[in-house]
């Protein structure tokens, strides 16, 4: 009898150990247990917007296209590759942006997850065109980045403030510095044809 109860007792060893070895399914309590905590109530989304997503935005578009300037045209593309790094870097946190965008509290009714998920696809290919140092690329993509935040600024910020202002009165806006206002004056002046 003590030999059967070694011999069963041997047979189970192994048995033992490759279950002890093998990874157990969590029980349902252990996978329903808490889930993420975010805390956005600290960073209030114009504040969120100001700190975070604004300033990956403008690094991104002040490394792509050009600027005209009483000098000329500008190419603000990067010259050095660490000027590349920080417009791909520019383009990863814009990733970032828009998944974070879509953590729980703090989507909006209305298209905002079809923003944040376009903002997502959009830095992905603009930061494929800052890896491969394509200038062009990097303009297409950072003008598609611009079509994205206007459309999503248009729905959830300049629509409700219309709505609860009604429209700009006067001008709202700066006049033209002189010389652009002087070289604006002389080309309405020109006879057509």
């Amino acid at each position: 009898m003590k030999r059967l109860i070694t011999l069963a007792a041997c047979a189970a060893l192994p048995v033992a150990l490759l279950l002890g070895c093998t990874p157990q399914k969590p029980t349902q309590t252990a996978a329903a247990g808490p889930g993420p905590k975010y805390n956005i109530d600290a960073l209030p989304m114009p504040e969120y917007m100001g700190h975070v997503v604004d300033p990956a935005a403008f690094a991104y578009w002040k490394g792509s296209g050009t600027e005209e300037t009483s000098q000329g045209v500008k190419d603000l593309s990067p010259k050095t590759e660490e000027g590349w790094e920080e417009l791909e870097s520019a383009a990863a946190a814009l990733i970032e942006v828009g998944n974070a965008l879509q953590i729980p509290g703090r989507e909006r009714p209305g298209n905002w997850y079809k923003f944040a998920q376009q903002l997502t696809a959009e830095a992905i290919l603009a930061k494929a065109a800052a890896e491969k140092h394509d200038k062009n690329g990097a303009y297409d993509e950072g003008a598609k980045l611009y079509l994205i935040c206007t459309a999503c600024h248009k729905e959830y910020v300049i629509d409700p403030g219309i709505k609860a202002n009604g429209p700009a009165t006067g001008d709202p806006l700066p006049d033209w510095p002189a010389d652009v206002k002087a070289k604006q004056q002389k080309f309405e002046s020109k006879p057509a044809g």
